[in-house]
């Protein structure tokens, strides 16, 4: 059994017992920091800080923040066991730059198993469900993992299918009859445009619950958004979106109610920071900063996740006191200004997911010859696409967005190309070629 298992539930609790909890498990794993972490050792030694002063919550604020970048430069000296204790090692997609390697102890694994466990739980799935996963296990991605590891601890069935295929999918869901689909929500659009092409009765299947991953279906007012409309248009099912990092090696799923991604609080520290790298007030947006709870290999303190969202504090409806993340509002690194209007990926996406004739999508933020953000968006189009294809999308742009992207229509196969390159774990639907970012 894992020391996690014995834990009580404490999202449960009230808020001030929550905030102890938290408290209690932030005083050791700031001991263990102290005692195994070269990195965090040398950082407690630079800035004059006793590790044994911290002791709450708001003490962590004396503490400075953890990078991406010292991550990338100074990754061996996070480790915080001899490599013999090591089981797994994981590395983060690259999003902003090189990649970073984690590594994973026994207890390690234990512990994500049980954040998956509970993440699915807070989904509503139960022993005796059957679970299609649609997402990649190996090419060192924890999150395939990790929800393998978690389902297997529920006691739910697993059918590992990977990702992308959708005749595969299909036939996986007619022979084993699956009630819950994990995936990449555009990819649901992909499925359901196979299935009609090809007769295949999907509001009959055995299909009830989407749990999707990597993008998000709700908007900041917590309503589903344009992608998660679309999908529940189409497919009335229960649509569930989460948030997860390697770096955190935690999951928030949402609740049946969909009022925001549910936190573990033995798991994980969650702050929300703002412009002046202070605290902002709870239901206030800013970047989301975690610290790492019960981590042996690679634990973080205050690490700067780059995603924006706000704390939700209110009880929700299902019973939980702890609190709760806002959908993403996107990265506060790939924050885009274009022609004056303020934008992130997520609400360019929004758009492209709805256009019915694109067949896929590759968006990519260079500097202009003037110095400013340019957007270009290489589109692939259906054979179904209307003349005017290029008009009617600049025109779905200025109703969303006010603002109009340069727009490249290339063959479905070139876009196919951009979006899986032969390393790739996910679709990169996402390019910063901006030389800030270099």
């Amino acid at each position: 059994m894992n020391n996690n298992s014995s834990i009580r539930d404490v999202e449960f609790d009230t808020t001030d017992n929550i905030a102890r909890f938290q408290e209690q498990r932030l005083v050791s794993a700031i001991e263990y920091l102290a005692k195994k972490s070269p990195w965090y050792r040398k950082m407690f030694n630079d800035n004059g800080i006793d590790p044994s002063s911290i002791k709450s919550i708001s003490d962590l604020t004396r503490i400075p923040f953890t990078t991406k970048s010292d991550l990338q430069k100074h990754n061996n000296e996070f480790i915080c066991v001899p490599l013999n204790k090591v089981i797994d090692y994981v590395t983060t997609s690259g999003t902003l730059g090189d990649p970073v390697t984690f590594c994973c102890t026994e207890n390690d694994l234990q512990r994500l198993a049980y954040n998956e466990k509970k993440s699915f739980l807070t989904a509503g799935v139960k022993p005796g469900n059957i679970v299609q996963l649609m997402t990649t296990i190996d090419k060192r991605f924890m999150a395939g993992l990790a929800y393998f590891l978690g389902i297997r601890e529920l006691g739910a069935s697993i059918i590992r299918v990977g990702n992308g295929v959708p005749e595969l999918q299909w036939d996986t869901i007619r022979r084993l009859k699956p009630d819950t689909l994990m995936c990449v929500p555009s990819f649901i659009l992909r499925l359901l445009d196979y299935a009609n092409q090809h007769n295949i009765d999907y509001r009959a299947s055995s299909v009830k619950r989407i749990i999707g991953i990597g993008e998000g279906l709700r908007d900041s007012k917590l309503n589903l958004n344009l992608l998660g409309s679309t999908i529940k248009e189409r497919w009335n099912v229960e649509l569930f979106a989460t948030y997860s990092s390697t770096e955190m090696g935690a999951t928030f799923a949402e609740c049946p109610y969909g009022c925001g991604g549910h936190v573990h609080p033995e798991l994980v520290i969650v702050e929300i920071i703002g412009e002046d790298d202070k605290p902002v007030e709870d239901g206030q947006p800013g970047e989301v900063v975690v610290t790492t709870l019960g981590v042996e290999g690679m634990p973080l303190l205050r690490f700067r996740t780059g995603d924006i969202a706000s704390r939700i504090t209110e009880q929700c409806k299902c019973g939980r006191n702890s609190y709760r993340l806002s959908p993403l509002v996107g990265r506060k690194n790939n924050m885009i200004k274009l022609k004056g209007t303020t934008l992130y990926p997520p609400a360019i996406n929004d758009v492209l997911d709805n256009t019915p004739w694109i067949a896929n999508y590759v968006v990519e933020v260079r500097d202009s010859s003037a110095g400013t953000d340019e957007v270009v968006v290489y589109v692939g189009l259906k054979p179904n696409h209307p003349e005017n294809s290029i008009k009617e999308m600049k025109d779905r742009f200025r109703s969303r967005l006010r603002v109009t992207p340069i727009i490249e229509i290339l063959p479905v196969e070139a876009v196919n190309h951009m979006l899986l390159p032969p390393t790739a774990r996910k679709p990169i639907k996402f390019v910063d070629s901006r030389h800030k970012q270099q």
